[in-house]
């Protein structure tokens, strides 16, 4: 969600935004490159808890993965957007760059949450997928430390807690 000054010879009616098609896995770089050079830029991100290797990360990933969006002018300088590093294209219907809506960009600022979905929450269903419990269903209770997790299952006509590693469980 950086942004960077246009050129201010630009009037507020001619401009407008545009849609990027990025490089893969390069949509960080072709807006960094893009800033340098004085361009607006924006690309929604969101935050996601992953698991990774058995440990939970919080990683902020583009929301639109290989697009972001730019803002030009008529009077603009669009040559150097073709070499700038990250960059594919711009995307054109007919051979004409599409705008994109103001009220899109705004509904799609509003929208982004900045706090983190949470991997797991409390009720969420779950299959264990390790250990003396693969392939039974449980409810998942709460984290217990960074890599485990309390479970509730049903055995013997019984509800028991279980505690496991987070690894060793999958959301249903």
């Amino acid at each position: 969600m950086n942004a960077c000054a246009l050129e201010a010879t630009a009037t507020d009616q001619d401009i407008a935004w545009y849609l990027v098609q990025c490089k893969p896995r390069q949509d960080e770089r072709a807006e960094e490159h893009l800033l340098r050079q004085g361009y607006t830029c924006y690309r929604p991100q969101c935050r996601r808890e992953r698991l990774v290797r058995g440990q939970r990360l919080i990683q902020e990933e583009s929301l639109f993965p290989g697009y972001l969006f730019i803002q030009l002018s008529d009077s603009s300088n669009w040559a150097p957007l073709r070499s700038t590093r990250g960059v594919n294209r711009l995307v054109a219907f007919g051979g004409y760059p599409l705008q994109v809506a103001d009220s899109l960009i705004d509904n799609l600022r509003q929208r982004v949450e900045p706090t983190p979905q949470p991997l797991l929450q409390a009720g969420d269903k779950v299959r264990i997928i390790d250990g003396s419990f693969a392939e039974l269903d449980a409810i998942f209770l709460s984290m217990d430390g960074e890599e485990r997790v309390v479970l509730l299952m049903k055995l013997l006509n019984r509800e028991q807690h279980l505690h496991m590693p987070l690894a060793s469980v999958r959301k249903q």
